[in-house]
């Protein structure tokens, strides 16, 4: 999993990209609830919420926004383009996520995140 992030940056670009984050978790509720007649199940209730509460407490981000990027482009051709620029930065957001990573302030970052490993001395 480690691969998957190159750093967990702290301080303003962490909270930038939890920022980051929230945003893009929100325009996915927001798309989700718009489009309203799309949610006909529990389920596909379930699969709005799912990867926007993963992308907020950041667990398994590069994950859950590829999944929010693939939702929210199956509503752009379900909606048949209506609201394209929304749709299309709010799917622009969601791949930055995924290529930039979690930040640490994540869940992934107390996971996943860099240790300090102390080698004993030999004597």
């Amino acid at each position: 999993m480690q691969r998957l992030f190159s750093m967990f940056p702290a301080g303003r670009a962490g909270v930038a990209l939890l920022l980051l984050r929230f945003a893009a978790a929100t325009t996915l509720i927001v798309d989700g609830t718009a489009n309203w007649a799309s949610v006909t199940s529990l389920w596909v209730l379930i699969v709005f919420l799912l990867p926007a509460f993963s992308l907020i407490v950041g667990l398994l981000t590069p994950y859950g926004s590829m999944i929010c990027c693939l939702i929210q482009l199956v509503v752009l051709f379900k909606t048949g383009g209506s609201n394209g620029f929304h749709l299309a930065m709010s799917i622009l957001n969601g791949g930055t996520v995924a290529l930039l990573g979690p930040g640490a302030y994540s869940i992934d970052a107390r996971l996943f995140g860099r240790q300090l490993l102390i080698l004993p001395s030999r004597k």
